[in-house]
This record gives C-alpha cells, sequence and structure tokens, in this order.
C-alpha cells in the first residue's frame, strides 16, 4: 500500500517567498529520511515553497481563474512530503510518529488510490491510466 505523508507546518501559510527551514530541524529530518530509506519504505520526498510563492487555479462556472498566493483563506497549507509504501495504515502512522517534527507541525497520513481500487466503469474511463504513471515516474527527476 501506497501512502503519503503530507507536513502541514503551522504558519506556513503566511510565510514570505524564500522562507527556509532552520539548519538543526532539516539535520534531524534527513535522519529520518535516511531511516525510511534504509528500512525500504520511502518512494519519494520533497518539500515545497511557501505558498506566497504559489499559484491556485479555480475552476468556477468552468472557466479557469488564477489567483496568486498568498492565500488569504488558508488555514493550512502542505509544507512538503513523503511518498511511502508500506502493508498497512497503521504502519504509515507508525513511520509519522517517528518524524522529529515540532510543536507547530503536523502529518497527515492519506493511502494513495490504486488503479485496481476503482470499479470497472472507472477503470474503463481512466484507461492508459497505468502506464501514464509509470512512464511519469520514468522521466528524469521523478
Amino acid at each position: 500500500m501506497r501512502f503519503m505523508m503530507l507536513m502541514i507546518p503551522k504558519g506556513y501559510e503566511t510565510a514570505a517567498p524564500g522562507t527556509m527551514p532552520d539548519a538543526k530541524a532539516v539535520a534531524a529530518m534527513m535522519k529520518y529520511n535516511e531511516d525510511l530509506q534504509k528500512a525500504g519504505v520511502l518512494l519519494a520526498l520533497d518539500g515545497l515553497h511557501p505558498p506566497s510563492a504559489g499559484a491556485r487555479v479555480s475552476f468556477a462556472g468552468g472557466k479557469p481563474a488564477v489567483t496568486d498566493g498568498p492565500f488569504t483563506e488558508a488555514k493550512e497549507v502542505v509544507g512538503g512530503y513523503w511518498m511511502i509504501q508500506v502493508k498497512s495504515r497503521d504502519e504509515a502512522i507508525e513511520w509519522a510518529k517517528r518524524c522529529p517534527g515540532s510543536d507547530n507541525e503536523v502529518i497527515e497520513v492519506r493511502q494513495v488510490q490504486e488503479f485496481a481500487d476503482f470499479p470497472a466503469d472507472v477503470q474503463q474511463a481512466a484507461a492508459g491510466f497505468p502506464e501514464m504513471q509509470a512512464q511519469a515516474g520514468q522521466r528524469p527527476g521523478a
């Protein structure tokens, strides 16, 4: 089973562009990342720039509209993620509990929907998705 662990740092929703984490916190997080890697469960991980450097595209009335960050209505935003492959939801939660997070950080653990989880009509509508997904994983930097 694949799970995405989403790091949600409180206050990141108002961070200025270019805001960087503390070096000591990064060093502790690297140790955690190495533990995930050594255990063979880590598939991918990345940190994200603050929302103030991002954009949101909404589709009210079927028309795309772009809003540049920061997003004043945002209460929680993702600061980074890990994609892991484990045997159960409980195992994913155990890994999240081992993270050296601070008082202002929360990790949301979400199972990835696998193609086989969908009913036949949805699988038919998404024909070609597994191949597309495999090709995306092979591109440089992925």
